[in-house]
């Protein structure tokens, strides 16, 4: 088995788009569509890395990306940032979150590679 990426995406064609993705590149997926999910399943799957939506229903990815990055069981997991919003300052506030890395959507697949593989 490969390393294992949880992502915590709410939009169905995104989840699929990176999942497939993923796939190819030999990693297996864990998916959560909010992040209260993706949070406790960062907690219970321990993954090798974890790709955040920022916008998202419940929790949002900067509060899920401080609450993994605040237990001790989770702080270590990378997480990095999949989302639509580009801004410096929504940058910034990530990495304040605990982000380790941030990607913009619609992205290509050598720039979710070059993404991931400081970390996986």
């Amino acid at each position: 088995m490969g390393k294992v990426i949880l992502i915590v995406e709410d939009d169905p064609n995104s989840m699929k788009l990176t999942t497939d993705l993923l796939g190819i590149l030999g990693y297996t997926s864990i998916k959560a569509v909010d992040g209260k999910q993706g949070v406790e399943a960062a907690r219970v799957h321990q993954p090798d890395l974890i790709l955040m939506d920022i916008m998202m229903l419940n929790m949002d990815g900067y509060a899920a990306c401080h609450a993994i990055k605040a237990a001790p069981e989770t702080k270590k997991i990378p997480v990095v940032m999949l989302t639509a919003v580009g801004y410096e300052l929504n940058k910034r506030l990530a990495a304040q979150m605990g982000a380790d890395g941030y990607l913009t959507k619609p992205f290509t697949r050598q720039q979710l590679v070059e993404a991931i593989t400081p970390f996986v």
